[in-house]
């Protein structure tokens, strides 16, 4: 992953993006569809056709990431701090949070192509799991 600090602290950032982040910072769907979940992981995808963001959502749990496809997004975290990355097919990113800590962020696909993500949660880290409600648009499970 090649990245890059745009700028740093939330006064930069867009009024409507400063508001989502206060409205969504203890959102737990950490993908775009969650496709499976098991008693130790939970499996989601995330995929971001050009200009497509997913919103604000809250790390508590080690998980990996891998690029399904190579692309380019932007991403507002917790601190302030706005950061432009270009993926590689196949890259992967592994992130490990020690009790009571946590990453917040969004990420929006600023490429020319679909933004494609799997995102692997490990359910027995040292922070436990948010609960997930039984919603509608979890289609993985209704296919």
């Amino acid at each position: 992953m090649n990245a890059g600090v745009m700028e740093k602290g939330r006064g930069v950032w867009p009024d409507v993006i400063r508001k989502e982040f206060d409205a969504n910072q203890f959102n737990w769907r950490v993908g775009t569809r969650l496709l499976s979940e098991t008693d130790r992981v939970r499996v989601w995808e995330i995929r971001l056709a050009p200009g497509e963001r997913i919103g604000f959502h809250r790390h508590v749990l080690d998980y990996f990431w891998t690029a399904v496809t190579p692309g380019r997004a932007r991403s507002h975290a917790e601190d302030g701090t706005i950061v432009e990355a270009i993926y590689s097919t196949g890259e992967t990113r592994h992130f490990a949070y020690g009790k009571g800590e946590h990453k917040i962020h969004d990420l929006e696909n600023i490429g020319d192509a679909d933004l494609w993500f799997t995102t692997v949660e490990f359910l027995d880290s040292a922070n436990a799991p948010l609960e997930l409600a039984n919603e509608a648009n979890d289609e993985a499970f209704s296919e």
